[in-house]
């Protein structure tokens, strides 16, 4: 069964799909772009979060989108020293304004989930476990 689901808007011309993995994929890249955020969360697997690669950013988030509106839950890691609200709150208002400018779309909620905490040594692009 397919779980994919798109927004589809009719123009004049014709119509415009938008699948929610784009606007997974908007909104994982608009988090990744706020200083403080390690990347992106696949889970936590045996206590310890998976951090995904930079093709894999819309595993890390989950989008519930309607006709006009989206929610989003994200699941980041942390760079260890940052303040956790302010790093939060930054991923918030940049995923929401991204999502908005890129798709039209009205961001009502932007839910933020921090499964961990990165290291600098140990957040290399090759690296995918935060110790």
């Amino acid at each position: 069964m397919d779980n994919r689901q798109e927004r589809t808007e009719q123009t004049d011309v014709g119509s415009i799909r938008i699948a929610d993995e784009v606007v997974g994929i908007i909104a994982g890249l608009a988090a990744t772009e706020v200083p403080g955020v390690a990347g992106m969360s696949a889970g936590l697997v045996g206590g310890i979060a998976e951090m995904l690669g930079k093709k894999n950013l819309s595993k890390g988030v989950k989008v519930e989108v309607g006709e006009k509106e989206a929610a989003v839950d994200l699941y980041i890691i942390v760079e260890y020293g940052v303040r956790i609200p302010d790093v939060a709150l930054r991923v918030q208002e940049n995923v929401k304004r991204g999502i908005e400018s890129m798709t039209g779309l009205d961001v009502v909620e932007v839910n933020i989930h921090v499964q961990g905490v990165g290291f600098a040594q140990d957040v290399k692009e090759d690296d995918i476990r935060v110790r």
